[in-house]
């Protein structure tokens, strides 16, 4: 399978974390918080966290306290299928495929909800075919980009499809929570709003070779706890434990390792590594478990740096960034992890 066109989106209105900062401190939802959590507002907002800036589906900051069931909804409803749409395009443009070429469109999220799903809304955005398969996947968390990419394959090696859409997008300002949870509080922080997508092929063409030679998976239910959402007063409220940077790093690991020795490869053959910015706290684990440079991880650090974390669709930033700095060709490993515990990994070659 051939990565042969890439395309990401955000919403229009990019925020600062001191601007964030200064709208939460001056509102009167802050002074409702403890003083502890009011310092960790203060600290992570404030502090060197790896985040400079977040993307918003909001018009203006204040919107981040209408917090809802029906006011979410409603974001999530009225951004994710244009998010998923715009980078759909983008991602169509690049590979020089028409929208009646697609065979199949691929959509992954965890931040809302559609019933149709968001395939039936980009679908028809997008103006593909009436017969094209639409699967809606649903649940994976931050690492859903991976297994979206195994089922595209699936498709793919078995014949069925010769051009399938994968979709990442999530709309996390649509499951924003407060309360004095510290995990709550950094999500908020932390997140933010994008949708990556590629078009996949059995076949190049005239851009850069980017092949998915293998991959696989960790699913860890014993650590489930550890990260996930949870349904409270009809809300989406995430589950963030300090323990995940370790569980990223050693899941990472596991994962890198099995496909390495599957394939008689070595880590020193890595020559790109494509890894989920998760967080600062999560980079700094990876770097130091897989022994990787500052260097190394640029593209990932610069994505958080630039729009926080956008769960699922991260990975193609970062991909998309490597690639558009003509980063040198060999094998990448390209990895996502997430709500589970899961790990996911593609072991790419590209020339």
């Amino acid at each position: 399978m051939f990565i042969i066109g890439i395309g990401t989106a955000t919403p229009p209105h990019r925020y600062s974390q001191k601007e964030c900062w200064t709208t939460l401190q001056s509102s009167t939802r802050f002074q409702v918080f403890t003083p502890r959590s009011q310092a960790i507002l203060r600290k992570v907002l404030t502090g060197d966290n790896g985040i400079v800036t977040r993307h918003l589906a909001l018009d203006h900051l204040q919107q981040a306290f209408e917090i809802t069931p029906d006011v979410l909804h409603a974001r999530f409803r009225e951004h994710a299928p244009r998010l998923a749409a715009q980078a759909a395009e983008r991602a169509l443009a690049a590979a020089k495929t028409s929208p009646a070429e697609i065979d199949a469109i691929l959509i992954s999220t965890c931040t809302g909800y559609l019933c149709p799903g968001l395939t039936s809304y980009a679908s028809e955005l997008l103006g593909l075919r009436s017969d094209v398969l639409a699967l809606d996947l649903v649940g994976q968390g931050c690492g859903a980009a991976m297994p979206n990419l195994q089922t595209a394959r699936s498709l793919l090696a078995a014949g069925h499809c010769e051009r399938v859409l994968s979709i990442c997008v999530e709309v996390c300002s649509a499951a924003f929570y407060l309360d004095d949870d510290a995990g709550v509080l950094i999500s908020a922080c932390l997140f933010g709003d994008g949708a990556g997508a590629a078009v996949l092929s059995p076949a190049a063409n005239s851009g850069r070779r980017v092949q998915w030679k293998s991959g696989g998976s960790l699913l860890r239910p014993a650590d489930r706890d550890r990260l996930r959402f949870e349904q409270k007063n009809g809300l989406l409220r995430n589950i963030l434990t300090p323990e995940v940077p370790s569980l990223a790093a050693q899941s990472v690991g596991a994962v890198l390792d099995d496909t390495l020795a599957r394939n008689q490869l070595s880590r020193s053959q890595i020559s790109g590594w494509i890894l989920h910015p998760g967080g600062r706290d999560v980079l700094l684990a990876l770097r130091e478990k897989l022994s990787l440079s500052g260097h190394e991880v640029r593209w990932s650090e610069a994505v958080l740096r630039e729009y926080g974390n956008m769960s699922s669709s991260s990975v193609w930033f970062v991909l998309q960034a490597a690639l558009a700095e003509g980063a040198p060709g060999g094998w990448w490993w390209m990895t996502s992890f997430g709500a589970g515990f899961s790990c996911h990994g593609a072991l790419l070659e590209v020339d």
